[in-house]
Parts: structure tokens; C-alpha cells; sequence
């Protein structure tokens, strides 16, 4: 089962947006157009339907409140409204399912976020049948059910669990070098979905001794491709205090001279790490935010051949994947599917999300690039005349 389609209204900066989907799938725009709050669409979603707690309330808290999620260009219809259909197969013309959840603010007292309106869909027998409605007989009943969906309550979304489950499975990480490398001088709050890599180490802790040194042995083979005299990678706890920490190895003339451990390992070193780590990481719906970055070209250049190959490694079903993404040397590899590439565009009233033209699709089935014939068009205007006066 995948995500085959996005509706937005009043998310973020997307007044009233929809795109397909397909199995890998690369985000494309200028700066601050809106590619990470199109991620964030699939992270809320997860952060409402996590079992160890969260939920709507605390999924929109999180992000500064109503006001903050809601788009600025919203005027009568205020409403934030998010629309995913699933497919069974990739492929499949009809949904297997529709999930539809709109928020509004109560308008009075704690002001706090509502449920306008919920709505579970399933194909069965050919036919598209209603699973939940929303506001129904026990909400009206008792108004205090609208602050919480159906999604993240156990006993209601027993017709429809495998999407709650799909949803809190989702599975994203921008792992930011410093963080991950002076965790713990920095000190702080981690937080709770870990999104910059922070506790990253742990969660290779975390992961069975069996299934972590298959990776690792894994990672250690496409590593010694990709950086000079890198030899072997191992998992370690501190003798002193317990923590884990990763170290590589590289070659030396003097043989116990070459275990490095993270703090002391490049940026783009880590990035690799990272991103070998959460491709191998379960079959969920996976989420890379420009993975491109302190990486060398030439490994960029290779990464949707290597996304493309994982994605289709799984044992049960394709490995859904959506990458935003800057960069010309990612984008000239042929292994992207020109269909799967979704345009982010600011326009006079919030942005628009679109897929690449017939004629486009027949530059790039012709052999010429995405990085040639889209990328061009996601530059911001006028950057060639950008100075300091």
C-alpha cells in the first residue's frame, strides 16, 4: 500500500494544492517555497497518529498552534484541510482508501483546535464504501470528542487501523552533523521524532545486534566506494558511561591508529552514514530532505540509482520514498522517473504544486535530464542579479 494522492487547503503556505504520487518521488523549488512544509504534511499526520502519545493536540502545539499551520492568504474558508489517498499496488487506477481530516478552531473559550469534519473511505467489492463520518451521532453528543480524531483513538480506528499504523510509521530524518557529533556538550531537550539526528545513535542502539551488524557490514561496503582509505565501521559502548558511538576506520601505517570515532568524522561522512542507515531502515513511508547536502557530487550523482534500488529491495512491497532536493547532479541521474518529479512554485497567493508537462516528460524520455529541463525553471528569478550594496 502507497500514498497515490495529496489534497491540501490552508496548509502552511498552500492555499489549495493536490499532486500524485508515486513510489520514489523528488520535490523540486526555489528556497522557502514550501518543499519542507509538504514533508511536514506526512510528519503531522504521523505525529496525530503515534501510539506512544501526542495526537492532534499536541501534533499542532508543536508547530506554533492553528494560526501557524493555517495559510495566510486564508480569508472566508478557514479551514486546514488535508486529503491521502492510498493505492494497493503501484499503479492501481482507483484508491484502496481516502483519509480526509478538516481543522477549525473551536472560536471561544481555550480557543483550541476541532475537528470540522472526518471522513474514512475504502474500496470494497469495486466500490468506494464510507468507513467513519465525522461529526457523527456520539459527537454531537458530546462535543469534547471533536478535539481528538478518530485516527488516534484505539477503539475508533479499529475499521481502519492499517492507516493510523501506516501514518505513525513514517519515518524522516535531516540529520544535522553538530548535533549528532556534540550531543552531548550541547546538552538540552532531545526532540521526541528526532528529526535533525540528534539521538540518532541511539536509535543504531536501539536496533537488534543481528540486524545492526548486517547493516553496518552493508554500509561498510558502499562507504569503501565512496571515501578514500575508509576501511571498517564498528558499534561501541563507552566503557565509562555506557553511550554508543560509531567509529570508522581508515588506513595508517601504524595499525591501532585508524578508529575515529563520530565527533571526529566529516560532515558529509555522517550524512552517508545516516542515509545508508534509514534506507535499510523497515518499509515505511521514508521522507529525505535534501540528502545531497556536504556530500561529494559524484556520490550525489549516484543516489537516486541507490534510492531507486532500495525502494524496490523489500521483501513485502516497494518502499514508498519522497526527496526534496536542489541539486543538479541528483537530478541528471536517468534511474528518476520524470512522472514522480512535483514542481514547488510561490505564487501571487500562497504555492502551487505541479507535475512536469507531456512536453517535458518527452525531453526527459528523449534523454535529456530533469536537472536540464526542470530544474531551470525552480531557480528564483532574478538570482543572477543578487548583490551587496
Amino acid at each position: 500500500m502507497q500514498i497515490s494522492h495529496v489534497k491540501l487547503k490552508n496548509w502552511r503556505n498552500f492555499l489549495s494544492a493536490e499532486a500524485d504520487l508515486g513510489t520514489v518521488n523528488y520535490v523540486i523549488g526555489p528556497n522557502a517555497s514550501g518543499k519542507s512544509n509538504f514533508l511536514d504534511v506526512f510528519r503531522f499526520l504521523r505525529d496525530v497518529a503515534r501510539p506512544e502519545g501526542g495526537g492532534l493536540q499536541k501534533a499542532i502545539a508543536d508547530r506554533g498552534g492553528l494560526p501557524k499551520l493555517r495559510c495566510l492568504h486564508a480569508r472566508r474558508d478557514t479551514e486546514v484541510f488535508l486529503e491521502i489517498q492510498w493505492v494497493s499496488e503501484a499503479g492501481d487506477s482507483r484508491p484502496a482508501w481516502i483519509y480526509r481530516l478538516g481543522i477549525k478552531s473551536e472560536g471561544a473559550g481555550a480557543n483550541r483546535p476541532r475537528v470540522a469534519r472526518e471522513e474514512v473511505l475504502k474500496l470494497v467489492d469495486g466500490k468506494i464504501v464510507s468507513v467513519l463520518k465525522r461529526p457523527d451521532t456520539h459527537d454531537k453528543s458530546d462535543p469534547e470528542l471533536m478535539t481528538q480524531t478518530a485516527l488516534e483513538q484505539i477503539q475508533a480506528n479499529k475499521g481502519f487501523r492499517e492507516l493510523a499504523e501506516h501514518f505513525a510509521s513514517t519515518t524522516y530524518l535531516h540529520l544535522v552533523p553538530q548535533l549528532l557529533r556534540f550531543g552531548d556538550s550541547i546538552g538540552g531537550n532531545k526532540l521526541e521524532s528526532d528529526p535533525f539526528g540528534q539521538a540518532f545513535l541511539e536509535r543504531v542502539a536501539k536496533t537488534g545486534e543481528k540486524a545492526r551488524q548486517s547493516r553496518l557490514t552493508r554500509i561498510k561496503k558502499a562507504l569503501a566506494k565512496a571515501i578514500p582509505q575508509f576501511e571498517d565501521i564498528r558499534f561501541i559502548r563507552d566503557e565509562n558511561n555506557g553511550r554508543p558511538h560509531l567509529e570508522a576506520k581508515y588506513s595508517h601505517h601504524r595499525p591501532h591508529a585508524g578508529w575515529q570515532r563520530e565527533d571526529q568524522l566529516s560532515d558529509g561522512t555522517l550524512r552517508l552514514i545516516a542515509l545508508f542507515w534509514l534506507l535499510m531502515e523497515g518499509e515505511s513511508l521514508l521522507l529525505l530532505e535534501e540528502p545531497e547536502l556536504s556530500l561529494d557530487e559524484e556520490i550525489v550523482r549516484n543516489l537516486p540509482r541507490l534510492i531507486d534500488r532500495v525502494s524496490r529491495s523489500t521483501k513485502k512491497r516497494q518502499r514508498q520514498i519522497v526527496v526534496t532536493t536542489h541539486s543538479q547532479a541528483l537530478l541528471d541521474n536517468s534511474a528518476i522517473d520524470g512522472r514522480w518529479i512535483l514542481r514547488i512554485e510561490r505564487v501571487h497567493e500562497g504555492t502551487n504544486i505541479s507535475a512536469p508537462t507531456v512536453e517535458e516528460l518527452e525531453l526527459m524520455r528523449s534523454g535529456i535530464s530533469a536537472a536540464e529541463v526542470l530544474l531551470p525553471q525552480a531557480h528564483p528569478k532574478g538570482v543572477g542579479s543578487m548583490a551587496l550594496i
